[in-house]
């Protein structure tokens, strides 16, 4: 993917480089938000329209995707839907203040995140660095493998089987499930889910509650009676296998 060519200073030695494609209709965020990405060293790509994102995409594929969901000709559900059908490429969203509806679509049909305009060019910056850095599959110190009852996940290839079935899942989903399988038959309240899996302190705990409906889709038998990943009624979720 070619870099953007605003002037920026140059980036932190210590900052991983990573392809980031940028897809605005307003000239305005775009501007900004690309700069500030280049600030800390990615190569940014900034394209306004769906159809020129899908394009570009099919022809070289970024690390992460910042995908507006209004956009001119083929809106942002419609390209995040066709990404995520061939890509886990992480994606965030922006959506419009207040629209929940809007963020919680993003969230079902592949969206890893998502921000609300106006946002925060520093916050968004720290969303893509959480993000990437999960995507690029960290693993603990103890062991890359984690098994519980008939369910294993390998940090290392990132595959989950359930009774011998690989199930493919997206880079959020992955995590959310490493982190509840490290820690079987414990509840942990949505607030605690976002801290330790979306890395935030605070934030809108319908993004862990549309992940886990996601989640079980595909790893449940039967997702409206999940034997898994349960919910623990006025608590949370627990993984219980």
């Amino acid at each position: 993917m070619s870099t953007s060519t605003m002037n920026a200073p140059a980036p932190d030695a210590a900052t991983s480089s990573a392809d980031i494609l940028v897809v605005e209709d307003d000239k305005t965020v775009a501007e900004v938000v690309s700069r500030y990405l280049v600030r800390e060293g990615y190569a940014v790509e900034h394209v306004a329209d769906g159809a020129v994102a899908l394009a570009r995409v099919q022809s070289d594929m970024p690390d992460l995707i910042v995908l507006d969901l209004m956009l001119p000709g083929v809106d942002g559900r419609e390209v995040c839907r066709r990404v995520r059908a061939v890509s886990d490429v992480p994606i965030i969203m922006l959506t419009a203040l207040g629209e929940t509806g809007d963020r919680i679509a993003g969230l079902e049909i592949g969206a890893d995140d998502y921000l609300a305009k106006p946002f925060s060019p520093r916050e968004l910056v720290a969303r893509v660095k959480n993000v990437l850095k999960r995507s690029g599959g960290e693993t603990r110190a103890d062991s890359s493998m984690l098994e519980v009852g008939d369910v294993t996940l390998d940090r290392k290839s990132r595959e989950v089987t359930i009774a011998g079935r690989q199930v493919d899942l997206t880079q959020r989903e992955f995590d959310l499930m490493a982190f509840l399988m490290e820690h079987p038959k414990e509840v942990f309240r949505r607030e605690v889910l976002l801290e330790h899996v979306w890395g935030y302190t605070f934030g809108d705990t319908s993004t862990v509650t549309v992940h886990v409906r996601r989640l079980r889709e595909k790893i449940e038998p039967d997702p409206s009676n999940p034997t898994y990943v349960q919910t623990v009624w006025g608590v949370g979720y627990k993984f219980g296998a």
